[in-house]
This record gives structure tokens, C-alpha cells and sequence, in this order.
């Protein structure tokens, strides 16, 4: 087994149980403005997707553009639901207090949000100072900027790396980037990541062992 010197985890699905609740809110929102999206299938189609793609789904099934205050009314909605619901993966704690190597977050949400879930969840503390948000560079996956910039962050080059990702588009762009990437696959509803992942793990009991 490769010896990886720096972990790089993807927040929401992988640190913190959020995308049924952010997608939850989006579904609510735009279906108030007359897209008629299903939940369930949304969080299929939605998952690990840029705000900016679900954005445009929207409007082309509503065919207008969206209210000015869509972007701010989204999210004031969901820190409000994160506070009321948010929750951490199951076994994740466990896993920051074992971890041998260095870590850090990597996500597509911007910094205040994933700052709030971690907090809310009781996670923040290990993640301080090793923060890193889509929205600084403005790049999304699967670009493979974000972990890329991670990496160099944390004093590594990428085949020195490992991404934990639970999204399609997540997996893609770490090996884009050069990355090994572990998919776990708690929520992976089309089973879809053991295609393309460097490995698949449906419990984060076992991720301590797979390192």
C-alpha cells in the first residue's frame, strides 16, 4: 500500500452529512419559482455540482432568470437549516484524532460556509488554518485546481497526496490533477465512483485501516 504523506478531504459528504440539506433548500426554492424538480432526483443529479451549474439547471427549467436576491436568499435559507440539521459523517472524528499525516479541507462551498458546518459540527478545530475554498480561486471541479492548490499549500506535490471525495466530479478532478482518490460511498446513489476512483470505501471505519 502507497504511503501517503498528506490527506486531502472534500467537505460536504465526506466531513459533514449537508447536500441533503443544501439540495433540499435549492429543490424548495426553485420549485417556488416553478421548476418542478424532484428531490430525490436532484440529489442524484446535484451532487458535488457548483452552485453555479445548479444555478443554470435552474433557469433553464423555470426559462427566466433568476430573482437578483436568489444567490443571498439561498444562503441565508441553508445556514439556517445547517444550524437546525447539520450533522458529521459517521465515524469522522474518530479519523481526524488518528490521522498520522497532515490534512486539510478542500471544498467547492465558500470558506464561511464550510467554517460553519465544521464549527456547527464540532470539527473546525482540526481543520484551522488548512482551509481551502473553490470561491478563493475561482476554479470548480473537476478542474483540479483546488486540490492542487491545496497540496502546494501544504508543502506536497500530488503523488505524495490522497483526496477523499464522495462526487463524480470531485473524483475526476483529483485525477486530473495527478492525485490518488478514495471514493466513499455512503451516498453514492449511482454507483458510480468504484469506475473511476483510485479505491471505494462505504464506511469511514474503515478509512484509518486503508492508509
Amino acid at each position: 500500500m502507497k504511503k501517503y504523506k498528506c490527506i486531502i478531504f472534500d467537505c460536504d459528504g465526506v466531513l459533514i452529512d449537508s447536500e441533503s440539506i443544501s439540495i433540499g433548500v435549492l429543490v424548495e426554492m426553485a420549485n417556488y419559482l416553478g421548476a418542478n424538480m424532484d428531490f430525490y432526483k436532484s440529489l442524484i443529479t446535484l451532487k458535488g455540482k457548483s452552485f453555479n451549474f445548479c444555478k443554470q439547471l435552474i433557469v433553464k427549467k423555470i426559462g427566466k432568470p433568476l430573482p437578483v436576491h436568489f444567490d443571498m436568499d439561498y444562503r441565508i435559507n441553508t445556514f439556517e437549516a445547517f444550524r437546525e440539521k447539520i450533522k458529521p459523517i459517521n465515524g469522522i472524528q474518530k479519523v481526524l484524532e488518528n490521522l498520522q499525516q497532515p490534512f486539510c479541507v478542500a471544498s467547492s462551498g465558500p470558506e464561511n460556509k464550510i467554517r460553519l458546518n465544521l464549527e456547527l459540527t464540532g470539527l473546525l478545530s482540526f481543520f484551522e488554518g488548512n482551509i481551502f475554498s473553490c470561491y478563493a480561486i475561482q476554479k470548480w471541479k473537476p478542474e483540479p485546481d483546488i486540490f492542487l492548490w491545496a497540496a502546494k499549500s501544504m508543502g506536497f506535490n500530488p503523488n505524495e497526496c490522497l483526496i477523499v471525495e464522495d462526487s463524480l466530479s470531485g473524483i475526476r478532478a483529483a485525477k486530473a490533477g495527478g492525485f490518488d482518490v478514495f471514493g466513499y460511498t455512503e451516498h453514492d446513489y449511482n454507483n458510480e465512483l468504484c469506475k473511476e476512483a483510485t479505491k471505494t470505501f462505504n464506511s469511514m471505519d474503515l478509512l484509518l485501516k486503508m492508509l
